[in-house]
């Protein structure tokens, strides 16, 4: 058997929430939804009490204020608000009227109502540009206008605003329209000077800014390099090269230099990354795993286009310099004339290529063979005071 509610339990209202698709700030569908009336009526009722010394004009702006919106739909990830009404171009429209109102009321000798319409005209077109430019919204009128040009049409409508009453009020002492007229031409210089003002402004303090924090690091490099730096570098002449200690403290050594040195002023990573920083990275991964200690120097332009087929050659060849030589590695990376080199020397036992068991593929595919099909060449030059493997390839810009 279904039971009634008891009389007089309370009615769960929904919450006074604003919708995201409104006609201007969807405050009259948020009111009606929560007490339950027709939005029509809820409408008519601001508009009737907006006439009794602006109160439903005063409420409307306050609930707007303080009423939050709704949440967005499910799957819907856009968050702004819809609006059928372009708001910049309607207050503009309320603005320019005030201004031409404030005009004929000078031309009347009416300076009293005048100094209002001055004052409503200013302060509705510098709200339509603030809107224009700060509220994050579209509406489904579009708009004629880009935000620059509409920020500068009003902008000089209140310049002309100004100078036509200053022209028609010369001789007259109304102070009050006076005051206004000043407004109207700081209001009008404001509107056309200030982006570009406060984009100045923001570039100057991000220099300012930047120029701080390069001082602050360099002067953290330099305490660094006299402490830090110098105590890993004596515990890797102490320790020797192929020690686990000075693995370590080299590579602690190679991380603090690349925070230090590598990064850009803003702690970021370059974006583009060459074939020699690559190969430093690749060596300072092996050299914790491996008693070796490569050396990386790099000679001519930046490699930023090498085929995929030289690094990972390269990468091969360090592999088995740390594996089967170790001790000290040197890594020459030079470009020019169109062609990069990678020359990878260890001072090890050496080996003959030619006596390699057929099942060790190593050299022959992952150094040689790889570098064949790249269009490149690998030469292999093994002897008992140590192995040079030299890595060349043109260029993909070259071959084009």
């Amino acid at each position: 058997m279904a039971t009634t509610p008891a009389t007089g339990a309370r009615v769960q209202r929904p919450p006074l929430a604003r919708p995201r698709d409104c006609v201007v700030g969807g405050v009259s569908v948020a009111l009606a939804d929560h007490l339950g009336w027709p939005v029509t009526a809820v409408r008519w009722l601001f508009v009737g009490t907006s006439l009794i010394g602006g109160a439903g004009a005063l409420l409307y702006l306050w609930l707007w204020a303080l009423s939050p919106l709704r949440d967005p739909a499910p799957g819907d990830p856009d968050e702004r608000v819809t609006r059928r009404v372009n708001v910049p171009w309607v207050l503009a429209a309320f603005g320019a009227a005030a201004g031409l109102t404030a005009i004929v009321l000078v031309a009347a000798d009416a300076s009293g109502a005048a100094f209002g319409a001055v004052v409503a005209s200013v302060l509705l077109l510098v709200a339509g540009v603030v809107w224009d430019q700060l509220v994050d919204d579209q509406s489904l009128a579009p708009s004629p206008l880009a935000p620059a040009t509409f920020r500068l049409a009003a902008g000089a409508f209140l310049v002309a605003l100004a100078l036509v009453l200053s022209g028609m009020q010369a001789g007259r002492s109304s102070g009050y329209l006076w005051l206004a007229i000043i407004g109207a031409t700081f209001a009008g210089a404001a509107v056309l000077v200030a982006p570009w003002a406060l984009r100045l402004w923001r570039e100057l303090i991000a220099e300012r800014t930047a120029r701080v924090r390069e001082e602050q690091r360099a002067e953290m490099a330099a305490h660094l390099h006299d402490s830090v730096l110098q105590t890993l570098a004596l515990i890797q002449n102490r320790a020797g090269a192929s020690s686990e200690v000075g693995r370590i403290a080299r590579a602690q050594e190679r991380e603090l230099r690349d925070w230090l040195y590598a990064e850009g002023a803003d702690g970021a990573p370059p974006e583009a990354s060459d074939l020699a920083t690559e190969l430093r990275e690749v060596a300072a991964a092996l050299e914790v795993d491996h008693a070796v200690h490569f050396d990386v120097v790099s000679v001519g332009e930046p490699v930023l286009r090498a085929p995929a087929e030289l690094g990972a050659a390269a990468r091969e060849a360090m592999l088995n310099a740390a594996r089967h030589a170790g001790g000290d590695v040197s890594v020459y990376v030079e470009s020019g004339a169109g062609s990069a080199d990678v020359f990878v020397r260890d001072r090890g036992p050496g080996f003959d290529i030619a006596a390699l068991p057929e099942g060790r593929l190593g050299v022959r595919e992952s150094i040689v063979g790889r570098m064949r099909r790249a269009g490149g060449h690998a030469t292999v030059t093994s002897r008992d005071t140590g192995t040079e493997i030299h890595l060349t390839v043109e260029l993909p810009a070259e071959r084009e």
